[in-house]
């Protein structure tokens, strides 16, 4: 995308953009989008008191100091584990409808038997748009698209073109990734567990699981939100956000 600066990491290049001042505030989008963040990057009550960072992880279009740490979806699962094997570069957590932090269940069943394993299929056919709309559908709902446009142009396009990345190398690591009481236990920062209002029965019970196994976890529901969550109602996370953060400021010490 035009406009973001890269930045060279162990012999790649990640895309990035900064906006605003003060305590950093890192964004880690979700798989299939990598432009989920835009909307947030928008909203005065963050870029006015935080320094926003949003970039594109590797393999999405062209892509020592404390923060917050933001993760969407499977990049919730990343921002547990950037707490656990680095717990000294997080202040905080905020997860998002996060995937997978589950044990096997029959909402988890249902959820890989109708939706993942078909989608997945479709994938290894080919046929790469009818993969994401199809995982879009499932994941946010029959009406993503309306939404999704109008909130990040021609993300749908981009999500087809880094259908490769998600479906080929993110998903199938998704289904692989542990994450036990006993680890869930040693995440000791602060943690904002947000879970969309109309998000699919799957997000639910992964938001539960959250909060029953997290040391030093709040609850946030995002009202009549899907799992586009801020690409719906940015203003209301942005709000939510910022509360938080200013709940757990950065230590100057």
């Amino acid at each position: 995308m035009a406009g973001l600066d890269r930045a060279p990491l162990d012999g790649l290049e990640l895309e990035f953009e900064i906006r605003g001042v003060g305590e950093p505030v890192l964004l880690m989008h979700a798989g299939v989008c990598a432009d989920f963040f835009l909307p947030l990057m928008e909203e005065p009550a963050l870029f006015e008191q935080y320094r926003l960072v949003r970039y594109h992880r590797a393999g999405y279009v062209g892509s020592t100091e404390r923060a917050h740490i933001v993760g969407h979806s499977s990049s919730a699962m990343m921002a547990l584990q950037l707490a656990l094997d680095a717990p000294d570069a997080v202040q905080t957590l905020a997860l998002l409808d996060a995937a997978r932090p589950a044990p096997a269940s029959e909402v988890q069943r249902a959820f890989v038997e109708e939706i993942v394993q078909p989608v997945l299929r479709t994938y290894r056919e080919g046929d790469l748009a009818r993969a994401v709309d199809s995982w879009m559908q499932g994941t946010c709902g029959p009406d993503y698209r309306s939404v999704l446009d109008h909130a990040v142009p021609r993300a749908f396009e981009q999500a087809v073109a880094d259908a490769d990345t998600f479906f080929g190398q993110e998903l199938p690591a998704v289904q692989q990734w542990v994450f036990p009481r006993d680890e869930a236990e040693r995440v000791t920062q602060p943690v904002l567990a947000v879970l969309g209002g109309r998000s699919q029965p799957i997000f639910r019970e992964r938001w539960n699981l959250l909060l029953a196994w997290l040391p030093d976890v709040e609850p946030f529901i995002l009202p009549d939100a899907t799992h586009l969550l801020h690409a719906q109602d940015p203003g209301g996370m942005a709000a939510a956000l910022s509360t938080f953060f200013a709940r757990h400021p950065v230590s100057l010490g």
